[in-house]
């Protein structure tokens, strides 16, 4: 249960305490709502609370703005995550930071908000948070060993994010091939011309794919080793899957479901294909802790180690409440 109501646009109040934003869609249901209390007691924010605000899917412009101009004037409202409006609001209200850092510029997007003494600033998370989650499961060496390509299904601010983590020149070891699908021609617009200001040297390809049949054939004729990723919100803020039950992931792949909640309907195919064929599937868990650590460090001007002693019983603390 959400220890406050969640709050829309409409609902917004000044805060009584210490407070940070969940912008999201359903925010009551995450399970950051029982592993916050727990977290902020651990890292000494005495006092702090969480406070979800619930938006609609492509809210009207002055939606975000109006939610943005609240956090920014209201004083005991420290900042926010943003998740599934990430590029809507900064699309629709990057006018209103003071400061935008270099990854939310480059990116178009806004993950976290914060106040310092510049005054309101606008982080991109995603490049951080997905590179480290992505570590924590793919091994080392895995894109020139197999040979393997990258499906991003979905071409909002994570696949943007990712897109740009396995793409770096400084990578060593980074896929060849990286192919975007979504079910709208606007976004694959955006990512394309995103990728297009890119010092790399891997290929961009990009798929319209307004039905799951689309995705469907797009994954079937990815080589073996190719990690294949929901990043849609399907599952989560909306139900189901980009593929449909009878799709075949290629030989020894590895597939990545953002999404830690929800029907999760995507993760079970992956784990219903033959053992040869999906080498490993994960979910979102990992994803969900640096996302969230990444933003309370920001937001709270306190420094959360990525890995160690304290990162691990963050962790644990989290895994019991999830």
């Amino acid at each position: 249960m959400t220890a406050f109501p969640t709050m829309t646009s409409e609902t917004l109040r000044p805060a009584t305490r210490p407070t940070l934003y969940f912008i999201g869609v359903s925010t009551g249901s995450s399970s950051i709502q029982k592993v916050f209390p727990r977290w902020a007691e651990a890292l000494g924010l005495e006092g702090a609370v969480l406070q979800g605000i619930d938006l609609p899917i492509h809210a009207d412009a002055d939606v975000y703005r109006r939610t943005v101009d609240f956090i920014a004037n209201d004083p005991l409202s420290r900042g926010a995550l943003v998740t599934t409006h990430k590029i809507d609001l900064y699309q629709a209200a990057s006018d209103l930071f003071d400061v935008r850092d270099e990854f939310s510029t480059m990116m178009g997007e806004t993950s976290c908000i914060s106040k310092s003494e510049a005054g309101l600033v606008c982080h991109a998370k995603d490049p951080i948070s997905s590179g480290l989650a992505l570590d924590a499961f793919v091994p080392d060496g895995h894109w020139s060993r197999t040979g393997g390509d990258v499906c991003l299904l979905g071409a909002g601010g994570s696949s943007i994010a990712i897109s740009w983590y396995l793409s770096q020149l400084t990578r060593a070891d980074r896929p060849g091939r990286i192919v975007v699908t979504n079910r709208s021609s606007a976004r694959l617009d955006h990512i394309r011309e995103f990728h297009e200001g890119l010092d790399t040297d891997t290929r961009f390809e990009y798929v319209l794919a307004p039905e799951p049949e689309v995705n469907d054939a797009v994954v079937a004729a990815l080589p073996a080793g190719s990690l294949v990723v929901n990043a849609t919100g399907l599952g989560k803020d909306a139900p189901g899957s980009p593929l449909t039950d009878r799709a075949e992931f290629p030989e020894e792949s590895l597939a990545w479901e953002l999404n830690y909640r929800g029907d999760l309907v995507f993760l079970e195919q992956a784990r219903r294909q033959h053992p040869h064929r999906v080498r490993h599937a994960e979910d979102g868990w990992i994803y969900f802790l640096h996302g969230w650590t990444q933003v309370i460090g920001e937001v709270f001007a306190i420094e959360i180690p990525t890995r160690g002693p304290v990162f691990d019983s963050l962790s644990e603390q989290a895994r019991g409440a999830r």
